[in-house]
Order: structure tokens, then C-alpha cells, then sequence
């Protein structure tokens, strides 16, 4: 009995106990006609602040709307603090300086997205095939058949009438392409150390774009066939053609046929007027959805074996870095492939340009060497090319792809190549990727650029690219190219506003960083004295270098006013020059020639311009000319003869 007594008084004081706890929680519920709910404990706080307590730090007792994870996107707090009220009672008023929250936002969200991708660095098994190799020799297109192994393939003199007229229509020997395999083997360049390199198989995914515009069939489709043939499917997102408004018709519905047996992995789009190769690029980009990362290839190349692991590997472990391969020469009459020229002893070269912004190659430096743990390592330079390089399609899309003030040709390869390493990534050249690209031959007659682009795009360019990039360092240009000083070259302040918003480093950090080699083999150019063309006194005729570079003679030609080889310059260090060339005497000391030079060669010229009249230094002779021979000389000066009289007059370019 008394242990039900017990049990019931029990229950009873745990039921009574929590009875009471609801009651006591209710009584501390605030209503839902409470104007100000915590208003008890916001007036004790303000009556009794908590001791040592600084107002910043009782901030961190206010609610806090959680950050959304976005990357990359403009972000609007007050739509979001709106939100997390919920829809009912009034909106939270703006605080001071909303009007400016648009500008602080996209601040706040130009940096780059983050690494996500994790991948291993490349290993050296030496003696251990590396693991992207072929097991087996790659078949032949053709048994034996023409240009196999990249073999030189050359037609009789019967051809030749055919053959001219393909490199003045194409800038190739059509009619020997036409005749070899489009899915020929070629020969591998690469160094040995390349074979043994083994890369992680969590490689990202690729498009691969191709711009053309009025290209010879065999060339841009051998192109194709070499990057399906030798490109591990898995990682061979699409291949992207775009069509600049070519008119060729075999690129009509021929191209359109043929594509089709790839099931879709070729893809062709075509622009409806001509864009130009730089924004038919950017055009590419945006058409090229499906791989992670773009691989930009000029119409007429072939790829290398294992070309795509070594070239990916990098951008695969490093979002922001861009990779180059090495680009081999083909031949365009018969079709064989060797190294470029230059370099250092395994022909590893750097990009570089010379004041006039002329694209130039230097050797790998031993600083650049002294990074590398093994010799065929990828190594930084300095700028691209620019028809053949791998960029992620998202950092590349950050970059705001190419300047759309560029136009046609001409200068895109420079401006990425800053872009990417004054704003905080890297550009780097890759031995063990090669690929062969056809260089046009000497009469092709080109492709003039459409009615809607000015004269001069490809000095507009240039111009476009000093002025975002190159902070005081353009005046170097302006001394190279005097002509460009005065050009219209558009509008460039969203260019500016990228830069200043990614905190894009100077471009003398990039000089003493990164292209410090560059004014080595390229000094800075001296202050010019006078600058145009150098026109016979009372005369239509002016010097012309007629296009000779590095040992030919200058001549006399009709003065045309366009500058370009005919335009000139005598600087403070007494050289007379053309872009990165100088005048100087010939082997016999009569005849001038053209030169490359540095800035302690060839000073050896004066100007007296009271005297119409250029003095040759070191032979104490006179600049003179014979205009019925278009010849240019140095001799004994004589004031009584017209042919040593000269003026230097001023072009603009327009």
C-alpha cells in the first residue's frame, strides 16, 4: 500500500513540475502584437552594458544573415537580408552609400573562382614508358603512301604552273597536300625524356577550336583527322569549327557532308560576316560548351603523339595557368616537319617582342632553367605566339576572352599573354606537347580585310594593347613606331576598369619578373631625333627596305606615304633605322643595307636637316642615291649634287 502511495506522489511532482515549466516558457514567449519582442533586453543592455565591451564587439551579437556561396556573381544584400525577414512587415531601410552597393559587389567578386580540381604533379619513371604513350607504332594513313613520316613529297616541273597558283590562292602547295593521307603519321621531334613522363588519368576535358577563313581542304581537314587520331577520346569534348565568312566552295555543303561521320564531335558554325581571327575566336569560346578547357588551333597544323596529356596536365592542377606547345615547322611545298630555328642547345625558346611589338624568340634563360627539375619540364615565358595555346574556358571567360577592340589580326597574342600574367596567372611553354603548323609561302596573296575595318587594324592593335598594359613603358613603343602616336584607337576604358578591379600588377613588375630578359636581346630603343620618310629633296622617290630584313639592301622606290617600309627613324644614338633594323654601309662600303641591330651597333649616321643632307660617320662619305638605278649609297659628299639631298617628313598613320 505504501509503495502505491509512494508512486503516485511521485507522478504527481513530475506532473505538477512540468505544468509549471510551460507556463513559466509561455509567460517569456513574446506575442505576435509585439511591436519590439527582445525590447526588455535591448533597454537592460542599454542600461548595463556589458563591461569592457567596445561597440564593435557587441556587432557580433546581432543576428547575421548567412553569405550565400556564389562565385563569380554579382550579389544584391538587401534583396537577400529581405528574404530572411520573410514577406511580411516592412522592407529594412537602405543604408548609407546603397547607391554605390552595385560597384562595391562586383569589387567584391572579380577575383577569380578557386582551385577545386585536385591533381598530382607529373612523375619521371626513366626507362618506364610513360603511361599516355603508344604501346604500338601508330598505323600510316597510306601504306608507304606520300608525305608518310612527314617524308618531303615533291612533284615534278609539270606541276608547277598548278602549284603556284594554289600558294597564291591558299599560301600552300595545295596540289601536294591534296596528294597526301589525312591521317598521315608524321615524326616525332619530342625529346626522349618525354616518353617516360607518366600523368595522373583525372585530366580535365578539352574543346578544341578552329577558326578559318577560305582554307585549302586538305590542310584544315588533316588538322581534324590529327586531333581525333591522336587525342584520347575520353577527354575530347568536341571539336569547334568556325567558318569567318568564307566563300570557298569546298567549305560549303562538301565541309557540312563530310563532318557528319563524327556523329556530332564536329561541330561547324559559321559567322555572317567576317569577324577577323581574334573575335572569331571569341566567337569560338562561346560556342564551345562542353570541354573545361579551350585548345585554340591555327587551320593548318598537325599534332604530335601524347600531344594532349603534357599540354592539359598543367591547367588541370592550376586553373590559371595557360600552356603553349611547342610549335614545329611544316613546310609548305613538301610537307616535311622540323624544330624552329633557335632557342637554346635542346631549341627551347621564350617568347618575346622587340619595341615595335614585332613577336620575336629568345633562349631559355639559366634562370628559367635553373627552376626546372628536369630539362623537359614546362617553363614560363613571357608572351604567345598566339595561334596555338590551352586556356581553361572559365578563366578565360574571367579574362573577358579577348579585347573586342581588336580587330582582324594582329597584337591578341600580346594582350592575352599580359592580361594573364599581370593579373595574377601564368603563361607556360610545354616541350613535351608539339605541334606542326604550316607557315605561308612567299605569293600568297593574302585575305584583305572586309569593307568595315579602317585602315591600319593591326597598328590599332598594338596601340590598344601599350595603352591598357604598358604603363610608361609605351612611350618605347611610341619611339618604335612613331606613326602610331596619333591614331584613333578607340574606346578603352573598360579595359582600364578590368585592370584597376583585379589589381592587375604593373607592367615594370612584369619587365623585372617575368620578360626581364627581353631588353637583353631587345635594348630599349633611344629617343628619336627625327622620324618619316626619307624623300629625295624635290623628288617622288623615298628609301624602301622593300620587306628585306637581317643583310638586304635598301633601294629607291615611288613614295606612297603609307610608311610601313619606307618609314624611318635616327634616334639619339645616331642609328638610322626601321623597326628593329639599321642602316649601314655594305660589304663594299658603298651600298646600304638593312640589319638587325642593338643599341650599340651601327651608330653612325647624322642628320643635318638645314643641309638636306645624311652623313655616313665612319667613312665620312654622304647618304646619296640613283633614282633610275633605285639605288642607295654612300660617297664623297659634294654640297653641288641634288642626289645627297634628302628630307625627312613625317607620316601619320590613319
Amino acid at each position: 500500500m505504501r509503495l502505491k502511495i509512494g508512486f503516485i506522489l511521485r507522478s504527481l511532482l513530475i506532473v505538477g513540475t512540468f505544468i509549471g515549466l510551460i507556463v513559466f516558457w509561455s509567460s517569456r514567449t513574446p506575442k505576435s502584437s509585439d511591436e519590439k519582442p527582445f525590447a526588455e533586453v535591448e533597454e537592460r543592455l542599454a542600461n548595463n552594458p556589458l563591461p569592457n565591451v567596445n561597440d564593435n564587439a557587441l556587432e557580433k551579437f546581432n543576428p547575421v544573415v548567412p553569405w550565400p556561396h556564389v562565385e563569380g556573381v554579382e550579389v544584391d544584400l538587401e534583396s537577400i537580408r529581405q528574404k530572411n525577414d520573410g514577406k511580411k512587415g516592412p522592407p529594412h531601410p537602405p543604408q548609407a552609400g546603397a547607391d554605390n552597393q552595385q560597384e562595391i559587389m562586383q569589387k567584391q567578386y572579380v577575383n577569380f573562382k578557386p582551385q577545386k580540381h585536385i591533381y598530382p604533379d607529373p612523375v619521371l619513371r626513366s626507362g618506364v614508358l610513360g603511361n599516355f604513350e603508344l604501346k604500338e607504332p601508330e598505323p600510316q594513313g597510306v601504306s608507304g603512301g606520300p608525305g608518310e613520316g612527314a617524308k618531303p613529297f615533291v612533284l615534278g616541273p609539270e606541276y608547277k604552273d598548278a602549284i603556284q597558283a594554289s600558294v597564291r590562292e591558299f599560301g600552300f602547295n595545295m596540289v601536294v597536300s591534296e596528294m597526301i593521307s589525312l591521317d598521315r603519321t608524321i615524326s616525332d621531334l619530342r625529346h626522349e625524356e618525354c616518353k617516360f613522363w607518366h600523368y595522373d588519368e583525372n585530366l580535365l576535358t578539352s574543346s578544341i577550336v578552329i577558326v578559318f577563313h577560305n582554307e585549302g581542304w586538305s590542310t584544315l581537314m588533316r588538322t581534324v583527322h590529327s586531333v581525333i587520331k591522336r587525342t584520347p577520346r575520353r577527354y575530347l569534348a568536341e571539336i569547334v569549327l568556325i567558318d569567318d565568312f568564307s566563300n570557298k566552295v569546298h567549305l560549303k555543303e562538301k565541309l557540312e557532308e563530310y563532318i557528319k561521320q563524327w556523329n556530332g564531335l564536329v561541330k561547324l558554325f559559321r559567322n555572317e560576316r567576317r569577324e577577323g581571327l581574334i573575335q572569331a575566336r571569341s566567337i569560338g569560346a562561346k560556342k564551345a560548351v562542353l570541354g573545361q578547357v579551350l585548345i585554340y588551333l591555327d587551320a593548318h597544323c598537325e599534332v604530335g603523339p601524347n600531344w594532349y596529356a603534357p599540354l592539359v596536365a598543367p591547367i588541370t592542377k592550376d586553373r590559371t595557368i595557360c600552356t603553349v606547345p611547342l610549335i614545329d615547322y611544316i613546310d609548305g611545298n613538301d610537307y616535311t616537319i622540323e624544330p624552329q630555328q633557335g632557342g637554346d642547345e635542346d631549341g627551347f625558346a621564350r617568347g618575346a617582342w622587340d619595341w615595335s611589338l614585332l613577336w620575336k624568340r629568345v633562349p631559355l634563360s639559366s634562370k628559367e632553367k635553373a627552376k626546372r627539375n628536369h630539362r623537359t619540364e614546362p617553363y614560363r615565358s613571357p608572351a604567345m605566339a598566339g595561334g596555338l595555346f590551352a586556356i581553361e574556358r572559365d578563366f578565360f571567360f574571367e579574362l573577358g576572352l579577348y579585347d573586342p577592340g581588336l580587330q582582324i589580326w594582329g597584337g591578341e597574342n600580346f594582350e592575352i599573354s599580359f592580361k594573364i600574367w599581370q593579373c595574377g596567372g601564368q603563361l607556360l611553354f610545354v616541350p613535351c606537347s608539339r605541334v606542326g603548323h604550316i607557315y605561308r609561302l612567299k605569293g600568297w596573296q593574302g585575305n584583305p580585310p572586309p569593307a568595315h575595318v579602317g585602315s591600319s587594324p593591326t597598328l590599332k592593335n598594338y596601340v590598344r594593347v601599350v595603352e591598357v598594359w604598358w604603363d610608361e613603358y609605351k612611350d618605347y613603343f611610341y619611339a618604335s613606331r612613331p606613326e602610331a602616336k596619333a591614331l584613333a584607337y578607340g574606346d578603352i576604358s573598360e579595359l582600364k576598369r578590368f585592370r584597376e578591379e583585379h589589381n592587375c600588377k604593373s607592367f615594370n613588375w612584369f619587365m623585372e619578373e617575368i620578360a626581364y630578359d627581353i631588353p637583353a636581346h631587345y635594348p630599349l630603343p633611344a629617343k628619336n631625333v627625327e622620324w618619316g620618310e626619307i624623300r629625295g629633296f624635290e623628288s617622288n622617290y623615298c628609301i624602301d627596305s622593300m620587306g628585306h630584313t637581317n643583310g638586304g639592301f635598301v633601294e629607291m622606290g615611288p613614295c606612297h606615304r603609307m610608311g610601313g617600309n619606307q618609314l624611318f627613324r635616327i634616334n639619339e644614338a645616331n642609328q638610322l633605322m626601321q623597326y628593329d633594323q639599321c642602316l649601314k654601309s655594305g660589304p663594299d662600303e658603298s651600298k646600304v643595307m638593312i640589319s638587325h641591330c642593338n643599341l650599340k651597333e651601327f651608330t653612325e649616321w647624322q642628320y643635318f636637316k638645314d643641309l638636306h643632307r645624311f652623313t655616313h660617320t665612319p667613312t665620312r662619305k654622304c647618304l646619296d642615291r640613283s633614282e633610275v638605278l633605285h639605288q642607295v649609297f654612300v660617297s664623297d659628299c659634294d654640297t653641288n649634287k641634288s642626289t645627297q639631298k634628302w628630307e625627312m617628313n613625317n607620316i601619320l598613320s590613319m
